[in-house]
């Protein structure tokens, strides 16, 4: 990802949005997508993680994180927020993700917060493959989804939790979530969020709702 593309407008925002973001809690924000995750230890990839709130928050219970974020000044201050020696931070981004292709890894967990709608059509089609061949069998992938007022400068499209899941479906990914929120933490007007987990295909004890062809709350 360029910042021309889908990552426009963060770099100039780098600042504010390390206060912003750092002003919400890891567990609040996550709540609903914590029970589902496969228990520590394991690899969480942690893809578009701005200023390091979520892999610092995975580190702190055992994970081992791998933290992909394009936009090298939210990645400088996030090493410098969260120093740990369980993240591991690359600069790559969506929708091939190059950089991990010859890292030959598999990951337990593969999170996106506040990214999948900067990705248009083509690119989203091209990414959801390439997130399904980097889960191990069981393991569960969360996206949140962003509608409402676009801020200036952002590149964003509003991308249906029942588009994400059919493209999921489509690829070997069964829906554990789906569930629709206000914007609790930052309370912008007109902004809601979809949040939408997956499995891959495979079994793994101990996920509640494993065996539900979908959990909706």
């Amino acid at each position: 990802m360029t910042e021309a593309g889908s990552t426009a407008g963060y770099a100039a925002e780098a600042e504010a949005l390390v206060s912003r973001y750092e002003s919400i809690a890891f567990s609040d924000i996550h709540a609903a997508i914590l029970p589902l995750l496969p228990a520590p230890p394991g690899h969480v990839l942690d893809i578009g993680a701005g200023t390091g709130r979520d892999a610092a928050g995975f580190a702190a219970l055992g994970y081992r994180v791998t933290a992909v974020e394009p936009t090298a000044e939210l990645r400088r201050r996030a090493i410098a927020l969260h120093p740990s020696p369980l993240i591991d931070w690359l600069d790559d981004g969506l929708p091939d993700l190059p950089a991990l292709a010859g890292r030959a890894a598999a990951f337990d967990v593969v999170m996106l917060t506040a990214v999948w709608m900067h990705l248009d059509p083509a690119e989203r089609h091209r990414a959801m493959p390439r997130l399904a061949a980097l889960l191990r069998p069981g393991g569960v992938a969360a996206l949140s989804l962003r509608h409402g007022p676009v801020p200036p400068g952002r590149r964003m499209f509003d991308v249906s939790a029942a588009e994400t899941i059919a493209l999921a479906e489509a690829h070997g990914l069964r829906c554990l979530l789906r569930r629709t929120d206000g914007d609790a933490q930052l309370r912008r007007p007109g902004v809601t969020w979809d949040r939408v987990a997956f499995v891959k295909d495979g079994v793994r004890e101990g996920i509640p709702g494993l065996h539900a062809p979908g959990t909706i709350a």
